[in-house]
């Protein structure tokens, strides 16, 4: 027998490979530079963990979460396998012991978090341990366009160069610009032996609805799948804990996760989680990705995730075990303006901006299918596949109709408007409302005005929405969700191609929408404002409302000043403000993309700049406190760059920052501390 099919069977339990993981592990254990693209259960793991025992040297993982690190160690160790993690959460006596066992030539896989590169003694260290293999976990989290991006994966192609040893990179999920990302950072841009070894989860039942009074579709969804483990994903936090505690009012035993309670309560729930049948944890997506239990049977979103891959992550959690388990993802006009603010609203620059835009136009795709799901999410993969028989499209299939003509007039009313408004402005046109804007713009006098009167508002959101889900328009960032028209519209305009849209999901829902602030066709202009205002306020140190209240950041939504004259009129810039920030807020109504802030600016590229951001957020939720009551404290960003760069790992050694009063300190650097440990 073989030496790699008796350690299978001896060390892990095995008698034989999985479909695709034996050509993958001959491939590491030859020295290949590998690239394996499995899917969640698929048993990747066991490539890298395998090879390590075959090979001589030590065999180095970087793993992005302490948890999933500590999870691997203690099952190598317990099935007899030297293996051991430097990480944060480390006592002395752990620290020694790997150590020890390194010095002694004893240890055959050291993990450790990437941020430890940052380290000038770890390359040293790894030398001195002989390493052999660096194995990747999560690789996707090397690409800047992914859900999952972290800022230090990009030192592991300089780690691979300095050892001068070969690398194996492995992750669950990655669509083929991640995986080019991949190849480009972590083996030069030169092609690494690579296996995809398909996405599909055939044991997974998919699902979609429209939701209807979605806290009792997500109660009936658990109902019955009572005494079963389960996760249901929700968009804040609030939600996660009002969900959880409507779920025990019904019986249920269930907990909230999110990362904003204390590290020893969320510990106590992955605890739970892992070792109690039954249990049910409503979270953010901050729980899941470190927690390797097998028997999950079903995983529900409450709100639409923000990405296809995300989407994908997150139910594969399900079923690893490779039983039944199911799904259900609800999604509705609400958590789409939700998602679409979020990627507004951030500094990322416009092409970024518009690559997140068009990932969750492909959820949204997958969302209005009107086939195989499974087939749709495969394909967005890259991989073909026939109808599954597993998804609700394939149970119920869904009924179309030709929906040509009401497709053609929304497309005419985006071309007839220059390609400049979002639907909202679109929708007033189609169905002859006489607004302000329309008035104003001329826009009565369009071919197109009025000539959708027979639908409603809803109806025609809904065809907007699958329209987007179509890929035939989309949001333009630089011009703040503005509707573009896509190659793939040009036929139907030509009447060359029939358009077919799904009945069920135009059915108005009974549930009304959530007040907005402004109009849905002023949102993105508003989240835009917003991340301006953010940029200024940090530079000058000041709060936000300072800058402008948001009541002047919606009228200048509302109005769109072109020039200082017009901004001059708008409420709550005097002249002071009007010579201070008027051209930097024109330019963004404009249509320019915000500027990050300088100190933030600095911190570009490096380590320290994903962590800047995560404490930035920290220190806008905690300015009143835990429970929004206290008293008003800001941390400079000046102060955020030295706890960045500088990593104070006790509340007395923050204090002692210049800037940083003992008041702050007390309220933030508990949360800070937090956040520092969980990156290191």
């Amino acid at each position: 027998m073989p030496r790699d099919l008796d350690l299978l069977k001896s060390v892990f339990g095995f008698d034989g490979f999985r479909p695709g993981q034996a050509e993958i592990v001959d491939a590491v254990v030859a020295g290949e530079n590998t690239l394996a693209i499995m899917p969640t259960g698929g048993g990747k793991s066991l490539c890298f963990q395998l090879p390590a025992l075959v090979r001589d040297g030590v065999t180095v993982v970087i793993s992005p979460l302490i948890a999933l690190m500590r999870d691997q160690v203690r099952g190598l160790q317990a099935a007899g396998v030297e293996a051991g993690a430097l990480t944060s959460a480390n006592t002395d006596e752990e620290n020694d012991a790997v150590f020890s066992a390194l010095s002694d030539g004893r240890l055959k896989l050291l993990y450790m978090a990437p941020e430890r590169l940052a380290s000038g003694g770890t390359l040293n260290l790894l030398k001195r341990a002989n390493t052999t293999l660096i194995a990747v976990d999560e690789a996707h989290c090397v690409s800047q366009w992914g859900h999952d991006f972290r800022p230090d994966y990009l030192r592991i192609g300089d780690l691979k160069r300095a050892l001068g040893v070969p690398l194996a990179a492995f992750t669950a999920t990655a669509d083929e610009e991640t995986r080019d990302e991949i190849v480009a950072k972590l083996f030069d841009g030169q092609a690494p032996r690579a296996f995809l070894r398909g996405f599909d989860r055939p044991n997974i039942h998919l699902a979609f609805a429209v939701k209807d009074s979605p806290r009792k579709q997500i109660l009936g969804f658990a109902d019955a799948r009572r005494g079963r483990s389960g996760i249901i994903y929700a968009a804040t936090r609030a939600r996660t804990e009002t969900l959880a505690k409507a779920l025990r009012d019904e019986g249920h035993e269930a907990v909230h996760y999110h990362g904003g309670m204390e590290a020893e309560d969320r510990r106590e729930v992955e605890r739970r989680f892992q070792q109690e049948d039954g249990l049910i944890v409503v979270a953010t997506i901050a729980f899941g990705m470190g927690i390797d239990k097998p028997d999950i049977r079903w995983v529900a979103h409450a709100d639409l995730p923000k990405s296809i891959e995300a989407y994908y992550q997150e139910i594969g959690r399900a079923g690893r075990d490779g039983a039944p388990a199911e799904t259900l993802t609800l999604f509705g006009p609400d958590d789409i303006r939700l998602r679409r603010s979020q990627i507004d609203e951030g500094l990322a620059p416009a092409e970024r901006r518009g690559a997140d835009h068009g990932r969750l136009n492909t959820l949204l795709g997958l969302a209005e299918a009107h086939g195989c799901r499974r087939q749709q999410l495969l394909g967005y993969f890259g991989e073909a596949s026939d109808p599954c028989g597993n998804c609700d499209l394939c149970d119920r299939p869904p009924e179309l109709f030709d929906g040509t003509v009401d497709v053609m007039k929304a497309l005419s009313a985006v071309l007839r408007t220059d390609e400049s408004f979002g639907s909202g402005h679109l929708i007033d046109i189609l169905r002859g409302n006489l607004t302000e804007r329309v008035r104003e713009r001329g826009h009565d006098a369009l071919p197109t005005f009025g000539v959708g009167r027979e639908h409603d508002k809803r109806m025609w959101q809904a065809i907007f929405r699958q329209i987007l889900g179509l890929d035939l328009v989309r949001p333009d960032p630089e011009r703040h969700g503005a509707l573009r028209i896509t190659p793939k519209a040009h036929p139907v305009l030509r009447g060359e191609e029939q358009v077919e849209l799904r009945r069920d999901t135009l059915k108005a829902t009974r549930r009304p929408a959530a007040k907005m602030m402004v109009s849905e066709e002023d949102a993105p202009l508003l989240s835009a404002l917003k991340a301006k205002r953010r940029a200024l306020a940090e530079a000058a140190r000041v709060p936000a409302y300072v800058v402008f209240t948001d009541r002047t950041l919606i009228e200048m939504a509302e109005k769109r000043p072109a020039t200082l004259d017009d901004m001059a009129r708008i409420g709550g810039v005097g002249a002071k403000k009007l010579d201070t920030y008027g051209d930097a807020f024109l330019t963004v109504i404009a249509g320019d993309s915000p500027d990050l802030h300088p100190v933030r600016r600095k911190l570009a590229g490096r380590v320290a700049g994903g962590l800047y951001d995560r404490l930035q957020d920290a220190a806008t939720e905690l300015l009143r406190g835990e429970d929004g009551t206290g008293k008003y404290l800001t941390v400079t960003p000046g102060i955020l760059r030295q706890i960045a760069e500088r990593k104070p790992m006790s509340v007395g050694d923050m204090s002692r920052l210049q800037g940083m009063t003992d008041a702050k300190a007390e309220r933030f650097g508990p949360r800070f501390i937090e956040i520092l440990m969980e990156e290191v």
